[in-house]
Formats: structure tokens, sequence, C-alpha cells
């Protein structure tokens, strides 16, 4: 099999563009592979030339992928995001790929430009999650009555237990949503809530922000956490493009 032939063009992301761009090159698999764009009318995609094979989302490649978007995102505000690992065959496969979706692109286009993805996560400390369940009388009295029985004998009580825990955590859920997420929701063209990861989370959000109101949005998140700082952790991410607020389906039939 020769060079060429074994040879594949990974995309990064789509991108609105009336000239050419040039962003740069990463470091793919310890190679390092020039970005490029295939171009169709004010449509582009963002691309590098790699060995044609699955590659597989470990930590080294999904940062790849990451920091190849985060270069476009420096240069070009109006960014599409394509999720990790898709190769094509050649750029032609890639042009016909972009050539279908573009009333897609056409449409996003006006609807992102100028905006960024922020993700922001709460995370309940142990802490502070351990000593709402001992303030909650009712979850107390039955952690006493599992203590010292077997398993068998506690069976329906630690289910009734299970199911109590889950209840308050839903309601901490539901009191970090209307005090953390709401005020934020405000300052953010379009936002969402994902489901938690972990049973310890108590938000998990997307907020699409314009890149001129991104240092207010900022602001909030860090006057929140001084309010919140002792009971709960954040994690707060991005600028992305626009992952949770996209849906474009890649693959074309015969591509």
């Amino acid at each position: 099999m020769s060079q060429e032939e074994s040879m594949g063009i990974y995309i990064f992301c789509g991108i609105q563009m009336e000239a050419d761009e040039s962003f740069g090159e990463i470091e793919m698999e310890e190679e390092k592979r020039e970005l490029f764009t295939i171009r169709y009318k004010d449509a582009a995609m963002v691309a590098a030339e790699v060995p044609m094979k699955i590659y597989h989302p470990n930590k080294d490649n999904l940062m790849m992928h990451q920091q190849a978007v985060s270069l476009v995102m420096k240069k070009n505000d109006t960014v599409i995001p394509v999720s990790f690992g898709n190769v094509f065959h050649s750029k032609e496969d890639v042009a016909v790929l972009l050539e279908n979706l573009y009333p897609q692109f056409e449409k996003l286009f006006p609807e992102i430009k100028g905006k960024v993805e922020l993700g922001l996560k709460v995370i309940g400390k142990k802490e502070w999650l351990e000593s709402k369940v001992s303030e909650d009388a009712s979850i107390e009295k039955m952690a006493q009555a599992v203590k010292g029985k077997s398993e068998a004998a506690s069976y329906y009580e630690r289910i009734q237990l299970g199911g109590a825990a889950q209840k308050l955590v839903t309601s901490l859920q539901k009191e970090t949503e209307r005090d953390i997420f709401h005020p934020l929701k405000e300052l953010a063209e379009a936002s969402k809530v994902n489901d938690p990861i972990g049973e310890k989370m108590l938000l998990n959000a997307a907020f699409l922000v314009d890149r001129e109101k991104e240092a207010a949005f900022d602001q909030k998140v860090n006057e929140l956490h001084e309010q919140w700082e002792d009971r709960v952790e954040f994690n707060y991410s991005g600028p992305w493009p626009a992952y949770n607020f996209v849906n474009i389906r890649l693959k074309v039939e015969d591509a």
C-alpha cells in the first residue's frame, strides 16, 4: 500500500470564512500536521492529513482535537464543532460532505457568530453533603435502623434509605439550578442543563455566550462561586465551540 493510499483527512470543525486563513500546525500522535481548509462558498472544514485509521478517544488524542479547535477559535469567530475521530478518504469526500451540509451551516452561521460555549459543573463537597444528610431526621433514623442488622434483614430499609438520600440530592439539584443556573442563564444567548455525572454532581450546565458578554459572565460565575464555595466546587470550562447547541449529522451516504 502506498503512502498516498494510506492517508486520510481528519476534520476538526466547520467555519465561515470569506478569505483564506492559516491556522498553523498541531502535533498528532507525535507527528506535526499542518491544518488546512477545504472550502465551499463561504464555508470551510478545517482539516489535517493523517494516516487512515481509527483514532481512539484517549486523553492525548482528545486534547489534540481540542487544541486544534482552540487555534481556530483564536482567529475565527464562527466555529461549528465536529465530534472527535472523523476521518475521510480524501479531500474530495470532505468537499462533498461540506456541500451536503451547507444548507445547515448557512442557517447556523448567524446563530453562532461571535458566540462561545462555556461549561459549568457544580459538585457538592463531601462534608457539606454529609451534613445535609445528618440534618435530615428521617434519613438519620433509617441509617440507625440499618446499622448492626444483617444485610438480608436490612434490605428493604436500605432501599428506603437510598430513596430518601436520592430525594435529598434531587432537592439540592433543584436549589442549585434555581440559585446558580438561572442567574447565569440571564446572561447567555442559550443554555442547557445536562444530566449530572456521578452522585455528588448537582449541576451540569452549558451556556452559549456572546464573546462581548463573556467577561460579565465570568464575573457572575466568580460571584456565585464566592457565595457557594463552602458547600460546592465549581468546574468552569471553555471557551468551546457550541457543542451542546449544534447537532449536525456528519456522515453522508457515500462518503
